[in-house]
C-alpha cells in the first residue's frame, strides 16, 4: 500500500514534469488513465486543446513583446505574444512562454507563424520542389505524396509545427494549448521577426 502510494507520488510529479499542469489535473488524469503515465499525458493535453479551441474566439489585444539575442551579438529575434489581459500578460508563466517562443525562433528558424499565412504563391512554389517526386503519378495518390512532403515541411518552416527546442515530445502548438490551458485566457502568437548578421531577416 505505502509502495503504491510512493509510486503514485512519483508520477503525480512525473507528469506534472511532463506536461506543467497542475498537481488536480495531473491526479485525474492519472486516475481516468488507470495510472498509466503516457495515457494520462494524452489525456491533459486533449483538455489543454479542449480549452485552447473555446477560447480562441476571444479577443486578445494585451500582452508583451519578447526578445531573445544570442551570444556574440550576430542573432536577435523579437515575438509579439498576445492574450485577454494585462495580469496575465505579466505572469511568470506567459513571460516564460515568450521568451521560450523567441529562443525557438532563434534556433529553429521558421519562416511564418503558422500555415494559413503562407500566400497562395508561396505555397505553390513550395509544392513545386516535390514536383518531380509526383511525376507521373496517379492524381489521387500524387495528393497524398504532396500533403504528407507539404505536412512535412510546415515542420521545417511554420513555428506552430515545429517540436519544441526543449522538449521535442511536444510540438508549439501543443505547447501554447498547454500554457492557454494553464493560464485560462486566449494567447496568439502574433508575429515575429528573426535578425542575422550577412543574412536575410
Amino acid at each position: 500500500m505505502i509502495a503504491n502510494q510512493q509510486n503514485l507520488k512519483a508520477d503525480l510529479v512525473k507528469l506534472r514534469e511532463l506536461t506543467g499542469a497542475g498537481m488536480s489535473d495531473c491526479n485525474s488524469a492519472l486516475k481516468e488513465a488507470n495510472g498509466d503515465l503516457k495515457a494520462a499525458q494524452d489525456i491533459i493535453r486533449k483538455r489543454g486543446l479542449d480549452i485552447a479551441k473555446k477560447k480562441s474566439s476571444r479577443e486578445a489585444k494585451e500582452g508583451i513583446i519578447s526578445s531573445y539575442v544570442h551570444a556574440g551579438a550576430k542573432l536577435a529575434v523579437m515575438v509579439e505574444i498576445n492574450c485577454e489581459t494585462d495580469f496575465v500578460a505579466r505572469n511568470e508563466t506567459f513571460q516564460a512562454f515568450a521568451k521560450d517562443l523567441a529562443m525557438q525562433v532563434a534556433a529553429a528558424h521558421p519562416l511564418f507563424v503558422k500555415a494559413e499565412d503562407i500566400s497562395a504563391e508561396v505555397l505553390e512554389k513550395e509544392k513545386s520542389m516535390f514536383a518531380d517526386e509526383v511525376k507521373g503519378k496517379p492524381d489521387a495518390i500524387r495528393e497524398k505524396i504532396l500533403e504528407g512532403k507539404m505536412a512535412k515541411r510546415f515542420e521545417d518552416i511554420c513555428l506552430l509545427n515545429q517540436k519544441f527546442i526543449k522538449d521535442d515530445s511536444k510540438t508549439i502548438q501543443e505547447y501554447l494549448n498547454d500554457t492557454i490551458a494553464k493560464l485560462g485566457e486566449n494567447i496568439i502568437i502574433r508575429r515575429f521577426v528573426r535578425l542575422e548578421v550577412g543574412g536575410a531577416a
